[in-house]
C-alpha cells in the first residue's frame, strides 16, 4: 500500500461559489503513480465543503437555492453575535455539506459518473483562497 499527499489552491467568490476541481483531482492522483485506490479531498476551511454533482449551471442553481433555503444567510446566528464577522451561516452550511469527500479510482482514473463532478463550494462572505489537500492511497 502507498500514500501520496498533494495540496493545490483555489480561488473563490465566497457566498456559494462553486468550482470544478475534478480535473486538479485527477492530476493529483496522475502525479501520485498510484494505479488503483482511493481519493481522499478535504478543503481546510470551516466555511467550505465539497461534493458531487454534475457542474451544469441549472444543477449548481438548484443546488445554491436549495442551500439557501435550508441554511439561510439573513438569520440570527450566535456566531454573528459572539464575533461579529456575519458568516454564522457559512460555518452551518459547511457542516452539512463536509468538508471532505472519498472517490475512488482504478487504472489512474477517477469512478465518477459520466455526469458527476467533485465541487468545492464556498460559503463564506468574502473571496477566499482554498488550500485542497488530496490523500491518494492505493496500489
Amino acid at each position: 500500500m502507498a500514500v501520496f499527499t498533494d495540496t493545490f489552491q483555489v480561488k473563490t467568490k465566497g457566498f456559494c461559489d462553486a468550482v470544478d476541481i475534478t480535473d486538479k483531482v485527477q492530476t493529483s492522483i496522475d502525479k501520485s503513480g498510484i494505479n488503483d485506490g482511493i481519493a481522499l479531498v478535504f478543503i481546510a476551511g470551516s466555511t467550505a465543503g465539497i461534493t458531487t454533482i454534475e457542474y451544469e449551471s441549472g444543477a449548481i442553481s438548484d443546488l445554491k437555492r436549495t442551500i439557501e433555503e435550508l441554511v439561510p444567510q439573513n438569520r440570527e446566528y450566535r456566531h454573528n453575535l459572539r464575533w461579529g464577522d456575519g458568516n454564522g451561516f457559512s460555518h452551518i452550511r459547511s457542516a452539512i455539506i463536509q468538508t471532505d469527500l472519498s472517490v475512488p479510482f482504478a487504472d489512474r482514473k477517477l469512478l465518477l459518473g459520466t455526469w458527476q463532478q467533485i465541487v468545492l463550494l464556498d460559503f463564506d462572505n468574502r473571496p477566499r483562497n482554498r488550500k485542497v489537500v488530496v490523500q491518494v492511497i492505493g496500489e
